[in-house]
Formats: structure tokens, sequence, C-alpha cells
């Protein structure tokens, strides 16, 4: 029997014969289109994909590294909650469902046992966006991806969640109002054990993160990560943005759409993990590339204790020097044993 492939191999392998068809000048003016969209600052209160070309552009250039920020993300809520494995799953805007891919990585190797992969229901307002991410997961050969319940919804301030172990909510807030953002944050809320907010690493989706994260505390969650507390955050507005890195490999299939001559690009992203049920938050997190020079390793971290500290590491620290050395940008510190 052959083994099932690795999630992000069947990703690659799902998107891998998409632009068949699809003139290139045409996915790379979709693609530009979405750009523009994806970097804008005026909430769209419309389904942003509109037809095949868009999904399709979208889902080749944008899915891996949606795919890729959401994965790091639902990586530190289990390194807070490793005991935990919702049993159920709502991605809420989640388009062709490169949320659903992550979550279906991320519990992918449960036993029976100890909890099988997440029952995943997908709510989008894009119907297009909706048939890609069936027509993906169908030949993913992943039955976690392949059992997903994919529905049309109106995402905004009116809708109405099932109860749910897990919420994602990626890429989304961008597109809704002000007053809409903060209903749907809520309605996560009242429905969810646990609640991924995943937002671009830019000011302006940090400042929508805090928004959520503020909302989901207010409404009894703990922040599990990637904060060490549930506190205020300690960067002051305006001076600076809490944000993280994930690498993104470039594909033949990437470049044909966009171009670049680099084999990867790094996706900056900002997260909040909050749960309703108790965690083990990481004593302190990186929050800026470690700083390796001769002997030592400067780290900027995110502390309970001290907000925003730094700290030297020298070679007399022993393990903790080499560990400092192969931390990275996102990372808990110390990290565990």
């Amino acid at each position: 029997m052959n083994a099932s492939p690795s999630v992000p191999d069947a990703l690659r392998a799902a998107l891998a014969g998409l632009l068949d068809g699809l003139p290139p000048t045409r996915a790379a003016q979709a693609v530009d289109r979405l750009i523009a969209s994806y970097r804008g600052a005026t909430p769209t209160d419309a389904p942003v994909l509109r037809d095949r070309s868009d999904v399709v552009a979208y889902a080749a250039y944008r899915m891996p590294a949606t795919f890729e920020a959401v994965r790091g993300a639902l990586a530190a809520l289990r390194d807070a909650a490793p005991d935990w494995t919702p049993a159920t799953h709502t991605d809420v805007g989640g388009g062709t469902g490169a949320a659903t891919w992550a979550v279906a990585e991320a519990w992918e190797d449960e036993t029976p046992e100890g909890g099988a992969p997440p029952r995943t229901t997908v709510l989008d307002w894009a119907e297009p966006a909706l048939d890609l991410g069936r027509e993906l997961a169908a030949g993913s050969g992943l039955p976690a991806l392949r059992a997903a319940d994919w529905r049309r919804a109106r995402i905004g301030g009116a809708l109405s969640l099932e109860p749910a172990d897990l919420v994602t909510v990626s890429y989304l807030l961008k597109e809704l109002t002000p007053a809409d953002r903060d209903a749907l944050v809520a309605e996560a809320a009242r429905a969810a054990s646990a609640v991924v907010v995943v937002e671009p690493g830019t000011p302006d989706g940090y400042e929508r993160i805090i928004a959520a994260r503020d909302l989901l505390v207010s409404a009894g969650f703990a922040v599990a990560a990637p904060c060490p507390h549930s506190g205020a955050c300690p960067i002051a507005p305006g001076e600076d943005w809490c944000h993280f890195a994930a690498r993104v490999s470039r594909s033949s299939l990437h470049r044909r759409v966009k171009g670049g001559s680099l084999a990867y690009e790094d996706e900056k992203y900002a997260y909040v993990a909050a749960v309703r049920f108790p965690v083990d938050p990481a004593a302190s997190r990186v929050v800026r590339r470690p700083q390796i020079r001769k002997g030592q390793v400067l780290l900027d971290l995110c502390t309970a204790e001290e907000g925003l500290a730094r700290r030297t590491v020298t070679k007399r620290h022993g393990d903790a020097y080499k560990a400092a050395r192969d931390a990275e940008w996102g990372d808990a510190w110390p990290p565990a044993p």
C-alpha cells in the first residue's frame, strides 16, 4: 500500500494543473487585481473572488502562503495545548480552503484512540471559491479534506455559526466593515472552544488582530499564542507591530503566474490563537529575527513579566547558546526540552 502524501505535497500536486487553459496574461491580470485588494485599506463588503479566473489566480498565488501562515499559527496553538484535539472545525470565509488544509495537517497524525482529524465545514460567500475548494479537496487523497462540507454563506455581522471546537478566520477581516468584524469575532467566540485569527503581517493587519484579541479576551478566552499572556500588548500603538514570517516555496506554477527568480518567498502574517480551556503558553516568544553575532545571539522577546525585552545569549550559556543559534522568528523561548 502506498503511503498517503504529506499535506503540503498534496496541496502542491492539487494546484499543479490549475492554470491549464487559462491564458497567462489573464491570470497575471487577475493576480494584480487581487494583490491591489489584498494590500488596500478599504473594506470591500463583497466577495473578492468573483469568477473562475479570480479563483484560479488566487489559489495559485495566495493559497500556499495562506496555508503556511495558518500552519504556523496552528503549530503555536498545538505547542500550548498539546493534549487538545478538536473534533469539529469551521473555516469562516475559507475560500478555496487553505486554512482547512492546514488544520488537516495539524492533527493528521492523531490515532482513532486519540482523536481523528477534525470534521471541517468551510463557509464562504463566493460559490466559485467553494467549487474550486471542493475540487482541490476531492483530488487530495486525504480523507479529512475529502470529507469537508463546503457551504455558501454570507460572511458578515449577521452570520450565525454552529458550535465547533475550532473556528479559523484567515485573511478575511479586511474584507469586512469594522462593525461586521467585531460581530463576526464575537460570534466565533460564542460558537467555539478555540479561535484562530490570521491576518497579513502589515500594520493594519496587526491592528485587526489586536482588536480581535481584545474581543476574545473580553469574552473569557485566554491567549494561547503568540503572546505569553492575555494582558495588554506591550507594543505602543503606531510605533511598531507584531508579526511573523513563514517561508513559502515558489513552484513553477507560482513563477508562471507572477514571476520572480527566487525559489521561495517569506509570507509576513499576524495572528492570535485564543481558547476557553487551560493552556500552557510560551514563557516568551521571539518577535524579531534573531541576530547572530560572533559568540553571541541577540533575541528580541515578548515576555509575560517584562513586556518587550532583549536577551543576549553567549557561548558560556552552553546548550542555551546552541538553542539560540537555532531559534527562529516566532519561536517560543526557551525551547521545550
